[in-house]
């Protein structure tokens, strides 16, 4: 990775910019993968307008976490993991193991979702193209320079998925008032609050809180120096994961309200179908290989950043951690799969570790031995505060929802 020295403020403009996009992009492509495919595509067909609710509410909390997150860590330099032992020893240990073996799940289906995009691409088996993926994701981090490889592969496919993805929107004509309205006044509250959590732990739940920050702090990006430049960082992640998740979401709303039946195997892929025909199907496979592999990416790298702190030797060997990472979840795939359902209630789970993992963050905002002389927003805390409450409250109920979920 591309170390730098603690102090990043005098960078080249054209430096700031790549680290600035490498972040926002890490951090949003990270969690646009297969799960954030098939979580939207799922829970629009069963809700349809209302939502829009959900979307809004998971961004509202998707901002008070990532703020709070990429601040602290930035000022202190130091990791999550590092973060939290020292507001209580153990507990960023605990998180990175959490961490670890949810960024692990994902994974999976991060990989298996590249094997299928290739394979509606070429015909290829989903197996043969997830081997493929792998190697693709190692030859990035086999780079000399692996974090500006990392940096402009995610900005390349992210920018791709975007365009693609807002193409479809346009072409279906979305009940956009409609759900404008839903967003605020839903049908029923108390039934979205799966929906809900599910896209917190899709979007900053587990690992993809601190792929960003961790992205920043590797590059040296450190310090109350640089403490606007990562807001903005962090404010543009959020945004460009926001806009990926509504005009996805609008696009499956265009579709459903139309009256269409989506295949319950494939239901991302028959949206695309449906509003392309042929093409749109092929259109489905760059999306998903292109959210697939920047996932893996983000995923590996930014899981195995929480292990950095166990042994020293994990700092000197990262990246052939990183690889082994890759390849051992894509053995894994290619033994077990990966249906749609493990797929969003691993989105469930993940977004469990959150409050633990924010909580610590919020405790570190007012110890001076992690941020010095730092002084972090008092209306900021109270941001994740409520993010915190809101997502115990939200993850107890969703978890009889997941049991129901699992058990049908």
């Amino acid at each position: 990775m591309d170390m730098q020295s603690p102090n990043q403020s005098n960078l080249r403009p054209g430096i700031r910019r790549r680290l600035l996009w490498g972040a926002i992009f890490l951090m949003a492509t990270s969690s646009i993968g297969p799960a954030f495919l098939t979580q939207t595509t799922v829970f629009t067909e069963q809700f349809a307008a209302n939502f829009a609710f959900a979307i809004l509410a998971s961004l509202i909390i998707d901002v008070g976490a990532q703020l709070n997150i990429w601040r602290i860590l930035s000022v202190s330099g130091k990791r999550g993991q590092d973060v939290a032992n020292m507001v209580l020893p153990g507990l960023g240990s605990l998180i990175a193991i959490l961490i670890v073996i949810g960024g692990l799940a994902f994974n999976i289906g991060n990989v298996a979702g590249a094997g299928l995009g290739l394979n509606v691409l070429f015909g290829i088996s989903p197996v043969t193209g997830a081997v493929i993926a792998g190697i693709l994701a190692i030859i990035v981090f086999s780079l000399k320079d692996a974090g500006k490889a990392m940096d402009i592969v995610t900005q390349f496919l992210g920018i791709v998925m975007l365009v693609m993805v807002g193409y479809v929107m346009v072409t279906t004509s979305p009940p956009a008032g409609d759900a404008l309205v839903k967003a605020i006044a839903p049908d029923h509250y108390g039934t979205l609050l799966l929906p809900m959590i599910t896209l917190v732990g899709g979007t900053v739940g587990g690992y993809i809180t601190f792929a960003g920050g961790h992205r920043l702090i590797d590059a040296g990006v450190t310090g109350k120096e640089n403490v606007s430049f990562v807001s903005r960082a962090a404010n543009l992640g959020i945004l460009t994961t926001g806009v990926m998740r509504v005009i996805l979401f609008l696009a499956v709303l265009g579709v459903v309200t139309a009256g269409h039946q989506l295949d319950q195997k494939n239901p991302a892929a028959s949206v695309f179908q449906i509003a392309l025909g042929d093409i749109g199907y092929k259109v489905f496979g760059i999306v998903l290989f292109s959210a697939a592999l920047t996932s893996v990416i983000g995923s590996a790298y930014t899981s195995v950043s929480f292990l950095r702190s166990f042994h020293r030797s994990i700092v000197t060997y990262h990246n052939w951690i990183i690889i082994a990472f890759i390849l051992f979840s894509t053995i894994i795939f290619a033994l077990v799969g990966k249906p749609v359902t493990i797929l969003i209630i691993v989105g469930a789970l993940n977004a469990l570790i959150l409050p633990l993992t924010l909580g610590a963050i919020l405790l570190a905002s007012r110890n001076r031995k992690i941020i010095g002389d730092y002084h972090h927003p008092t209306w900021m805390i109270a941001f994740g505060a409520v993010a915190v409450l809101v997502t115990l409250i939200a993850s107890w109920f969703s978890l009889q929802e997941i049991a129901k979920l699992w058990t049908g």
